[in-house]
């Protein structure tokens, strides 16, 4: 995967999940904002884990 979808590929997992939970709560502006952040949070620290890691390589 490419290191720049890590970002966009966790925010849309914390779309989804929010979603989720956030129908299921009945709360769905809460939730729906929750997981982008948390999802946004994820994409960055998977970014910085891979930018790491193909640091380390050299």
């Amino acid at each position: 995967m490419k290191k720049e979808n890590s970002l966009a590929l966790g925010i849309a997992f914390g779309v989804a999940i929010g979603t989720a939970i956030g129908v299921a709560t009945d709360n769905l502006g809460l939730w729906l904002s929750l997981g982008i952040a948390i999802g946004a949070a994820m994409g960055t620290a998977r970014t910085q884990k891979n930018k790491k890691a193909d640091d380390d390589k050299y």
